[in-house]
């Protein structure tokens, strides 16, 4: 179930368990993995871009294995917040795989975020092959920490208007 409302999914996910940050980058998907209390966003992996059938039954088998009960997609707006070509396919990529998994789904804001990444490990000094190799998992976990960042600040006791 795609819940684009944030008190939504929040309320959707109550339970303690670990959410998944996905950042669907053009070759590559970067994985991040919560904690089980939902405060720290960790790297988990970065998969090669697959046919959807085959790169969905691989996700799903990552959810089940680490009980995941939420998952949060960054949305690639444009930097005038507009919504272009790339944000229609993470927006058809998360209906298809709602049919697959009975999870809350919800979208973040990405922009910047693999620049913000590439920063980072230009900091950590990377070279630039190991760079390509894990730039997209970490924009995930930029992606899935903004978004347990502001869970942190809301009340879990607010009901949905």
């Amino acid at each position: 179930m795609i819940r684009e409302n944030l008190n939504e999914f929040f309320n959707d996910t109550k339970r303690v368990g670990p959410f998944l940050g996905i950042d669907l980058g053009e070759k590559r998907v970067g994985l991040s993995i919560s904690d089980r209390t939902q405060s720290i966003a960790s790297n988990y992996a970065t998969l090669q871009k697959k046919k959807f059938s085959v790169f969905s039954f691989d996700l799903k088998s990552i959810i089940d294995k680490e009980f995941v009960c939420g998952i949060v997609i960054g949305l690639p707006l444009n930097m005038d917040g507009s919504e272009g070509p790339k944000c229609q396919s993470a927006r058809d990529f998360a209906k298809n795989f709602s049919n697959i998994v009975d999870l809350p789904i919800t979208f973040w804001d990405e922009r910047l975020t693999t620049v913000a990444a590439e920063r980072s490990l230009l900091l950590a000094d990377l070279s630039r092959k190991k760079r390509r190799q894990v730039i997209d998992s970490v924009a995930a976990v930029l992606i899935l920490q903004n978004l347990l960042d502001r869970l942190k600040n809301m009340d879990r006791r607010t009901p949905v208007n």
